[in-house]
């Protein structure tokens, strides 16, 4: 049984530069279906989906999950100044 739904709030927002702030499950998801396929490809787009996937079997995985994301946004240079 999947402990996160997707109104579950992220261990921490992650603030965009293009104004958006990804707070819930349902932003992560919304976020990643955005995203293109070459995007996909790349390592850590690929790591952060992997650790989501993960997140969502087993909730204790989500805090890692979200530093993943956050990583993957910080290498495309996505997050806004302000991203813890």
């Amino acid at each position: 049984m999947l402990d996160l739904e997707r109104n579950s709030l992220l261990p921490f927002p992650l603030p965009l530069k293009d104004g958006r702030t990804i707070e819930t499950v349902s932003d992560v998801a919304d976020f990643l279906s955005l995203l293109t396929e070459d995007q996909r490809e790349r390592v850590h787009w690929r790591t952060a989906i992997l650790m989501l996937n993960n997140a969502m079997r087993e909730s204790r995985y989500l805090k890692i999950a979200i530093i993943n994301l956050r990583s993957a946004l910080a290498y495309d240079d996505l997050l806004a100044q302000d991203a813890p």
